[in-house]
């Protein structure tokens, strides 16, 4: 896993290194074209996936502290608050990019708005919605490995001696948390 986890940071590494490229060269457009994004929803998903990590931590505690046969309700309960809360982070990041769409606020030629007095807006953008769609797919990913954890924990499945894959998810989601930790400062508060 962490392995695994290392490939996603190299991934998202080269997003981070295209992401100063394009700053650099114009910073200008850049915090033009920053200013269109909205800090109140960023935000938002900012406290929605902090706490999001924060219940997956205490599932994971759960796990490692639960007797064999007893009843897993906690367990699942943070589980389900995990999923939960990521989903409400996509149902923000929706009405986020709905207003991006309709705005005309996209990347390459697709790009048609002009409220913005820079050359070559689009490049903000086209970096925007590739960091944070690579995000919510990742999102999506954690959605679908914690629902499958949680299954498991409905059937009794972790306990003190067994919950590597409680740990594993919680480590893949503490990741997803942190890429997020990176992204909402450098795309919404330049």
């Amino acid at each position: 896993m962490w392995l695994f986890l290392v490939t996603e940071v190299l991934l998202f590494s080269g997003l981070f290194v295209a992401y100063t490229v394009i700053k650099s060269i114009n910073p200008v457009m850049w915090a033009e074209a920053s200013k269109t994004l909205d800090v109140t929803m960023g935000t938002v998903n900012t406290l929605v996936l902090i706490t999001s990590s924060f219940t997956v931590a205490l599932a994971t505690r759960v796990a490692q502290t639960n007797k064999k046969g007893e009843k897993n309700g906690q367990l699942v309960g943070l589980l389900a608050a995990t999923v939960l809360l990521a989903g409400c982070f996509l149902v923000v990041k929706y009405f986020e990019y709905s207003h991006k769409i309709h705005m005309g606020l996209l990347p390459g030629t697709h790009y048609f708005y002009n409220g913005i007095d820079a050359a070559n807006p689009h490049l903000f953008f086209g970096v925007y919605f590739l960091m944070t769609g690579l995000h919510g797919i990742h999102v999506v990913i954690g959605m679908i490995v914690l629902t499958w954890v949680m299954l498991r924990a409905m059937k009794g499945h972790f306990y003190e001696d067994y919950y590597t894959p409680v740990e594993l998810g919680g480590l893949y989601w503490h990741l997803v948390d942190l890429i997020w930790i990176y992204l909402f400062p450098l795309l919404y508060l330049v």
